[in-house]
Protein backbone atom coordinates (compact mmCIF):
# COMPACT_ATOMS: atom_id res chain seq x y z
CA UNK A 1 0.00 0.00 0.00
CA UNK A 2 1.90 3.45 -0.77
CA UNK A 3 1.43 4.94 2.18
CA UNK A 4 3.84 7.86 1.53
CA UNK A 5 2.24 8.56 -2.09
CA UNK A 6 3.63 11.49 -3.66
CA UNK A 7 5.60 12.31 -0.64
CA UNK A 8 9.29 14.03 -1.38
CA UNK A 9 11.48 12.18 1.09
CA UNK A 10 14.78 13.77 2.04
CA UNK A 11 17.07 10.94 4.06
CA UNK A 12 19.60 12.09 6.01
CA UNK A 13 22.63 9.38 7.16
CA UNK A 14 24.49 10.03 9.88
CA UNK A 15 27.89 7.92 11.01
CA UNK A 16 27.04 4.63 12.40
CA UNK A 17 26.72 1.19 12.11
CA UNK A 18 22.88 1.00 11.43
CA UNK A 19 23.93 2.97 8.32
CA UNK A 20 23.68 -0.29 6.58
CA UNK A 21 20.20 -0.28 6.92
CA UNK A 22 19.12 2.64 5.01
CA UNK A 23 19.52 0.66 1.52
CA UNK A 24 16.43 -1.52 2.86
CA UNK A 25 14.91 1.75 4.36
CA UNK A 26 15.41 3.81 0.92
CA UNK A 27 13.66 0.16 -0.67
CA UNK A 28 10.90 0.42 1.87
CA UNK A 29 10.33 4.25 1.19
CA UNK A 30 10.05 3.47 -2.63
CA UNK A 31 7.57 0.85 -2.21
CA UNK A 32 5.31 3.28 0.11
CA UNK A 33 5.24 5.53 -2.45
CA UNK A 34 7.63 8.01 -2.13
CA UNK A 35 10.26 9.74 -3.89
CA UNK A 36 13.42 9.92 -2.21
CA UNK A 37 16.85 11.87 -1.91
CA UNK A 38 19.58 11.35 -0.25
CA UNK A 39 22.33 13.00 1.95
CA UNK A 40 25.34 11.42 3.91
CA UNK A 41 27.60 12.77 6.12
CA UNK A 42 31.32 12.05 5.64
CA UNK A 43 31.25 9.84 8.29
CA UNK A 44 28.25 8.04 7.00
CA UNK A 45 30.28 7.52 3.87
CA UNK A 46 32.40 5.26 5.99
CA UNK A 47 30.01 2.70 6.55
CA UNK A 48 27.32 2.61 3.38
CA UNK A 49 28.17 3.55 -0.54
CA UNK A 50 26.82 6.44 -2.25
CA UNK A 51 26.83 3.96 -5.19
CA UNK A 52 24.21 1.58 -3.12
CA UNK A 53 21.60 4.37 -2.19
CA UNK A 54 21.82 6.19 -5.56
CA UNK A 55 21.20 3.02 -7.58
CA UNK A 56 18.25 2.68 -4.60
CA UNK A 57 17.02 5.81 -4.68
CA UNK A 58 17.25 6.88 -8.71
CA UNK A 59 18.77 10.12 -7.84
CA UNK A 60 21.97 11.50 -6.90
CA UNK A 61 23.59 11.31 -3.29
CA UNK A 62 24.54 14.56 -1.71
CA UNK A 63 27.36 14.45 0.74
CA UNK A 64 29.13 18.03 0.38
CA UNK A 65 28.00 21.50 1.35
CA UNK A 66 30.95 22.55 -1.09
CA UNK A 67 30.11 20.58 -4.00
CA UNK A 68 30.67 23.57 -6.91
CA UNK A 69 28.32 22.18 -9.39
CA UNK A 70 25.09 21.84 -7.33
CA UNK A 71 25.47 24.72 -5.43
CA UNK A 72 25.69 26.86 -7.83
CA UNK A 73 22.18 26.86 -8.21
CA UNK A 74 21.71 26.83 -4.18
CA UNK A 75 20.90 23.27 -4.29
CA UNK A 76 21.15 22.65 -0.48
CA UNK A 77 17.90 25.74 -0.46
CA UNK A 78 16.40 23.84 -3.40
CA UNK A 79 16.43 20.27 -1.47
CA UNK A 80 14.84 22.15 1.91
CA UNK A 81 12.30 23.29 -0.09
CA UNK A 82 11.93 20.04 -2.25
CA UNK A 83 11.09 17.60 1.25
CA UNK A 84 7.67 17.11 2.40
CA UNK A 85 9.68 15.92 5.40
CA UNK A 86 13.26 14.96 5.99
CA UNK A 87 13.82 11.77 8.44
CA UNK A 88 17.71 11.06 9.87
CA UNK A 89 18.25 7.56 10.15
CA UNK A 90 20.24 6.64 12.05
CA UNK A 91 20.69 9.86 13.94
CA UNK A 92 23.87 9.46 16.31
CA UNK A 93 24.83 11.37 19.35
CA UNK A 94 27.30 13.74 17.42
CA UNK A 95 23.99 14.67 15.14
CA UNK A 96 21.73 15.19 17.66
CA UNK A 97 24.25 17.57 20.05
CA UNK A 98 24.68 19.26 16.25
CA UNK A 99 20.73 19.54 15.49
CA UNK A 100 20.15 20.70 18.91
CA UNK A 101 22.84 23.56 18.62
CA UNK A 102 21.68 24.86 15.58
CA UNK A 103 24.89 23.96 13.50
CA UNK A 104 24.77 24.72 9.83
CA UNK A 105 28.30 23.46 9.05
CA UNK A 106 27.64 20.61 6.54
CA UNK A 107 25.14 20.12 4.16
CA UNK A 108 22.60 17.52 6.54
CA UNK A 109 22.76 19.87 9.46
CA UNK A 110 22.35 23.07 6.85
CA UNK A 111 19.50 21.71 5.60
CA UNK A 112 17.66 20.95 8.66
CA UNK A 113 18.04 24.43 9.53
CA UNK A 114 17.03 25.31 6.26
CA UNK A 115 13.86 23.09 5.68
CA UNK A 116 10.01 24.53 6.81
CA UNK A 117 9.44 20.65 7.01
CA UNK A 118 8.64 18.12 9.52
CA UNK A 119 12.23 16.96 10.59
CA UNK A 120 12.02 13.11 11.74
CA UNK A 121 14.94 11.67 14.35
CA UNK A 122 15.45 7.79 14.36
CA UNK A 123 18.50 7.53 17.09
CA UNK A 124 20.96 4.93 17.00
CA UNK A 125 23.99 4.75 19.13
CA UNK A 126 25.78 2.73 21.96
CA UNK A 127 23.19 2.42 25.35
CA UNK A 128 25.62 4.09 27.31
CA UNK A 129 25.67 7.15 24.92
CA UNK A 130 21.75 7.29 24.61
CA UNK A 131 21.38 7.46 28.61
CA UNK A 132 24.30 9.87 28.65
CA UNK A 133 22.58 13.31 30.34
CA UNK A 134 23.60 15.41 27.10
CA UNK A 135 22.48 13.55 24.90
CA UNK A 136 18.65 13.27 26.69
CA UNK A 137 19.17 16.82 27.16
CA UNK A 138 19.82 17.47 23.14
CA UNK A 139 16.73 15.12 22.85
CA UNK A 140 14.58 17.07 25.13
CA UNK A 141 15.16 20.17 23.50
CA UNK A 142 14.96 18.99 19.95
CA UNK A 143 11.71 17.54 21.03
CA UNK A 144 10.36 21.06 22.47
CA UNK A 145 11.18 22.31 18.75
CA UNK A 146 9.19 20.00 17.25
CA UNK A 147 11.63 17.41 15.96
CA UNK A 148 10.16 14.25 15.62
CA UNK A 149 11.70 11.30 17.77
CA UNK A 150 11.42 7.82 16.56
CA UNK A 151 12.65 4.82 19.11
CA UNK A 152 15.62 4.06 19.45
CA UNK A 153 14.89 0.35 20.25
CA UNK A 154 15.98 -1.88 22.70
CA UNK A 155 18.15 -4.78 22.26
CA UNK A 156 21.21 -6.59 21.16
CA UNK A 157 24.16 -4.33 19.67
CA UNK A 158 26.47 -3.80 17.62
CA UNK A 159 28.98 -3.56 20.35
CA UNK A 160 28.08 -6.68 22.17
CA UNK A 161 26.15 -4.82 24.80
CA UNK A 162 22.35 -5.21 25.20
CA UNK A 163 19.99 -2.39 25.44
CA UNK A 164 18.49 0.75 24.29
CA UNK A 165 19.93 2.33 21.66
CA UNK A 166 18.82 0.37 18.35
CA UNK A 167 17.90 2.30 15.48
CA UNK A 168 13.83 1.28 14.83
CA UNK A 169 13.79 -1.02 11.56
CA UNK A 170 13.14 0.09 8.20
CA UNK A 171 9.21 -1.37 8.64
CA UNK A 172 8.69 0.57 11.99
CA UNK A 173 10.39 3.87 10.25
CA UNK A 174 8.06 3.74 7.25
CA UNK A 175 4.92 3.06 9.62
CA UNK A 176 5.79 6.13 11.97
CA UNK A 177 6.44 8.47 9.18
CA UNK A 178 2.91 7.48 7.84
CA UNK A 179 1.25 8.03 11.24
CA UNK A 180 2.68 11.39 11.42
CA UNK A 181 2.22 12.45 7.43
CA UNK A 182 -1.16 11.33 8.36
CA UNK A 183 -4.12 13.33 6.59
CA UNK A 184 -2.75 16.11 8.80
CA UNK A 185 -0.31 16.85 6.06
CA UNK A 186 -0.77 19.13 3.67
CA UNK A 187 -3.61 21.17 5.65
CA UNK A 188 -4.18 24.35 6.57
CA UNK A 189 -5.42 25.48 10.09
CA UNK A 190 -6.52 28.15 11.53
CA UNK A 191 -5.61 28.75 15.01
CA UNK A 192 -6.22 31.96 17.90
CA UNK A 193 -4.74 31.65 21.10
CA UNK A 194 -4.61 33.92 23.85
CA UNK A 195 -6.26 36.73 25.79
CA UNK A 196 -8.25 40.23 23.85
CA UNK A 197 -7.79 43.24 25.55
CA UNK A 198 -10.82 45.60 25.71
CA UNK A 199 -9.99 49.03 26.36
CA UNK A 200 -11.68 50.84 28.73
CA UNK A 201 -9.68 54.45 28.04
CA UNK A 202 -6.23 54.49 26.96
CA UNK A 203 -4.76 53.01 30.51
CA UNK A 204 -7.13 50.30 31.16
CA UNK A 205 -8.21 47.66 29.52
CA UNK A 206 -10.68 44.17 30.79
CA UNK A 207 -8.62 41.29 29.84
CA UNK A 208 -8.01 37.84 31.29
CA UNK A 209 -5.28 35.39 32.79
CA UNK A 210 -4.89 33.57 29.08
CA UNK A 211 -1.19 33.34 28.57
CA UNK A 212 -1.70 31.81 25.04
CA UNK A 213 0.41 28.58 25.73
CA UNK A 214 -1.79 26.08 24.72
CA UNK A 215 -2.98 27.54 21.35
CA UNK A 216 0.60 27.93 20.54
CA UNK A 217 1.42 23.94 21.56
CA UNK A 218 -1.22 22.88 18.98
CA UNK A 219 0.22 25.70 16.32
CA UNK A 220 3.74 24.09 16.83
CA UNK A 221 2.18 20.39 16.99
CA UNK A 222 0.33 20.94 13.68
CA UNK A 223 3.53 21.91 11.65
CA UNK A 224 5.50 19.10 12.74
CA UNK A 225 2.47 16.87 11.56
CA UNK A 226 3.09 18.05 8.19
CA UNK A 227 0.10 21.14 8.29
CA UNK A 228 0.49 24.66 7.17
CA UNK A 229 -0.43 26.56 9.70
CA UNK A 230 -2.21 30.34 10.26
CA UNK A 231 -1.87 31.45 14.43
CA UNK A 232 -4.13 34.41 15.35
CA UNK A 233 -2.88 35.70 18.92
CA UNK A 234 -4.26 37.76 21.17
CA UNK A 235 -1.40 39.94 23.42
CA UNK A 236 0.78 37.31 24.78
CA UNK A 237 4.54 37.36 25.26
CA UNK A 238 5.70 34.34 23.35
CA UNK A 239 7.51 33.47 20.60
CA UNK A 240 6.29 32.51 17.45
CA UNK A 241 6.27 28.57 16.50
CA UNK A 242 9.04 28.22 13.65
CA UNK A 243 6.74 27.27 10.17
CA UNK A 244 4.03 29.20 12.03
CA UNK A 245 2.46 32.56 10.10
CA UNK A 246 1.40 34.74 12.67
CA UNK A 247 -1.21 37.55 12.64
CA UNK A 248 -1.02 39.68 16.30
CA UNK A 249 -4.81 41.30 17.35
CA UNK A 250 -5.34 42.64 20.71
CA UNK A 251 -9.40 42.90 20.91
CA UNK A 252 -12.03 40.60 20.29
CA UNK A 253 -13.43 42.21 16.97
CA UNK A 254 -9.87 42.80 15.57
CA UNK A 255 -9.78 38.54 16.26
CA UNK A 256 -13.00 38.47 14.61
CA UNK A 257 -12.23 40.61 11.66
CA UNK A 258 -8.75 38.35 11.38
CA UNK A 259 -10.33 34.96 11.26
CA UNK A 260 -13.09 36.02 9.06
CA UNK A 261 -10.39 37.51 6.61
CA UNK A 262 -8.53 34.07 6.65
CA UNK A 263 -11.42 31.32 6.41
CA UNK A 264 -10.75 30.68 2.15
CA UNK A 265 -8.67 27.37 2.12
CA UNK A 266 -8.85 26.33 5.46
CA UNK A 267 -9.43 22.46 6.36
CA UNK A 268 -9.90 22.57 10.17
CA UNK A 269 -9.97 25.86 12.53
CA UNK A 270 -9.25 25.53 16.21
CA UNK A 271 -10.58 28.19 19.07
CA UNK A 272 -8.16 28.14 21.86
CA UNK A 273 -8.09 31.82 22.23
CA UNK A 274 -9.97 33.19 26.15
CA UNK A 275 -11.85 36.14 23.92
CA UNK A 276 -13.69 38.28 25.97
CA UNK A 277 -17.68 38.12 25.86
CA UNK A 278 -17.70 41.90 26.61
CA UNK A 279 -16.38 45.17 26.44
CA UNK A 280 -17.13 48.62 27.04
CA UNK A 281 -19.77 49.98 25.38
CA UNK A 282 -18.00 53.51 25.45
CA UNK A 283 -14.06 53.92 25.46
CA UNK A 284 -13.11 56.98 27.04
CA UNK A 285 -10.44 59.01 24.95
CA UNK A 286 -9.15 60.29 28.25
CA UNK A 287 -8.07 58.49 31.55
CA UNK A 288 -10.57 58.23 33.47
CA UNK A 289 -10.51 59.71 36.64
CA UNK A 290 -10.66 58.42 40.30
CA UNK A 291 -13.69 59.73 42.49
CA UNK A 292 -15.14 59.35 45.93
CA UNK A 293 -18.59 57.35 44.16
CA UNK A 294 -19.19 54.30 42.89
CA UNK A 295 -18.18 53.94 38.94
CA UNK A 296 -20.66 51.75 36.76
CA UNK A 297 -19.44 50.12 33.45
CA UNK A 298 -21.59 49.56 30.73
CA UNK A 299 -20.64 46.62 28.89
CA UNK A 300 -22.09 45.03 25.48
CA UNK A 301 -21.26 41.76 23.69
CA UNK A 302 -18.45 41.12 21.75
CA UNK A 303 -18.57 39.14 18.24
CA UNK A 304 -18.83 35.12 19.22
CA UNK A 305 -16.35 34.26 17.00
CA UNK A 306 -16.79 30.42 16.93
CA UNK A 307 -20.36 30.91 16.09
CA UNK A 308 -19.90 32.85 12.87
CA UNK A 309 -17.09 30.50 11.77
CA UNK A 310 -19.43 27.91 12.42
CA UNK A 311 -22.51 29.15 10.62
CA UNK A 312 -20.21 30.65 7.52
CA UNK A 313 -20.66 29.41 3.77
CA UNK A 314 -16.61 28.98 4.14
CA UNK A 315 -17.01 26.99 6.87
CA UNK A 316 -13.90 24.63 7.68
CA UNK A 317 -14.58 20.95 7.33
CA UNK A 318 -14.12 20.83 11.47
CA UNK A 319 -14.43 23.39 13.55
CA UNK A 320 -13.45 22.80 17.20
CA UNK A 321 -13.87 25.07 20.62
CA UNK A 322 -12.34 25.16 23.86
CA UNK A 323 -14.53 25.50 27.15
CA UNK A 324 -12.14 26.75 30.63
CA UNK A 325 -14.31 25.81 32.85
CA UNK A 326 -14.20 26.45 36.76
CA UNK A 327 -17.82 23.74 37.60
CA UNK A 328 -20.01 21.15 35.82
CA UNK A 329 -17.03 20.71 32.85
CA UNK A 330 -19.15 17.90 30.83
CA UNK A 331 -22.44 19.83 31.07
CA UNK A 332 -21.29 23.40 29.79
CA UNK A 333 -18.44 21.98 27.18
CA UNK A 334 -21.19 20.00 25.50
CA UNK A 335 -23.99 22.65 25.66
CA UNK A 336 -21.66 25.06 24.06
CA UNK A 337 -20.66 22.51 21.42
CA UNK A 338 -24.52 21.66 20.32
CA UNK A 339 -25.19 25.71 20.86
CA UNK A 340 -22.64 26.67 18.20
CA UNK A 341 -22.55 23.45 15.90
CA UNK A 342 -19.41 22.59 16.64
CA UNK A 343 -17.65 19.12 15.38
CA UNK A 344 -15.44 18.89 18.89
CA UNK A 345 -14.81 20.80 21.91
CA UNK A 346 -11.75 20.34 24.28
CA UNK A 347 -12.60 21.53 28.18
CA UNK A 348 -10.03 22.02 31.23
CA UNK A 349 -11.23 22.86 34.66
CA UNK A 350 -9.07 27.01 35.19
CA UNK A 351 -8.41 27.88 38.43
CA UNK A 352 -6.03 24.64 39.68
CA UNK A 353 -2.42 25.28 40.51
CA UNK A 354 -0.13 23.78 38.01
CA UNK A 355 -2.63 23.59 35.14
CA UNK A 356 -4.68 25.51 32.41
CA UNK A 357 -4.23 29.07 32.51
CA UNK A 358 -0.70 30.77 33.03
CA UNK A 359 0.57 26.78 33.64
CA UNK A 360 3.22 25.00 31.51
CA UNK A 361 0.53 21.74 31.73
CA UNK A 362 -2.88 20.91 31.19
CA UNK A 363 -5.72 18.60 30.89
CA UNK A 364 -8.31 18.21 28.21
CA UNK A 365 -11.15 16.49 28.22
CA UNK A 366 -12.05 16.08 24.44
CA UNK A 367 -15.99 15.77 23.07
CA UNK A 368 -16.83 14.62 19.32
CA UNK A 369 -19.87 13.61 18.01
CA UNK A 370 -18.47 9.85 18.77
CA UNK A 371 -17.40 10.58 22.25
CA UNK A 372 -15.41 12.03 25.06
CA UNK A 373 -12.07 11.29 25.60
CA UNK A 374 -10.02 12.72 28.25
CA UNK A 375 -6.01 13.85 27.76
CA UNK A 376 -4.25 13.50 31.56
CA UNK A 377 -2.43 16.33 33.17
CA UNK A 378 0.62 17.02 30.70
CA UNK A 379 2.72 19.35 29.11
CA UNK A 380 0.63 21.39 26.79
CA UNK A 381 3.11 20.53 23.84
CA UNK A 382 2.10 17.03 24.22
CA UNK A 383 -1.21 17.61 25.19
CA UNK A 384 -1.38 19.62 21.88
CA UNK A 385 -0.05 16.20 19.74
CA UNK A 386 -2.51 14.15 21.70
CA UNK A 387 -5.59 16.10 21.07
CA UNK A 388 -4.71 16.47 17.42
CA UNK A 389 -4.65 12.61 17.01
CA UNK A 390 -8.03 12.59 18.88
CA UNK A 391 -9.18 14.79 15.87
CA UNK A 392 -7.66 13.01 13.06
CA UNK A 393 -8.89 10.13 14.36
CA UNK A 394 -12.61 10.58 15.45
CA UNK A 395 -13.47 13.45 12.85
CA UNK A 396 -15.01 12.35 9.79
Amino acid sequence: MAVLNGKHVLLGITGGIAAYKCAELVRGLRRAGAEVRVVMTAAAERFVTSTTLQALSGHPVRSSLWDEAAEAAMSHIELARWADLILVAPASADALARFAGGHANDLLSTLCLATEAPVHLAPAMNRVMWANAATQANVAALRGRGFRIHGPDSGEQACGETGQGRMLEPEQLIDALADNVGSWHGRHLLITAGPTYEDLDPVRFIGNRSSGKMGFAIAEAAVAKGSKVTLVAGPVMLTTPSGVHRIDVRSAAQMHDAVMAGLAGIDTFIATAAVADYRPKTVSTAKIKKFDADVVLVLERTPDILAAVSGNPMRPRHVVGFAAETENLDEYAQEKMRNKGLDAIAANVVGLSGSGFESNHNALTVFTRSGRYAIPLTTKRQAADALLDILLEKLP
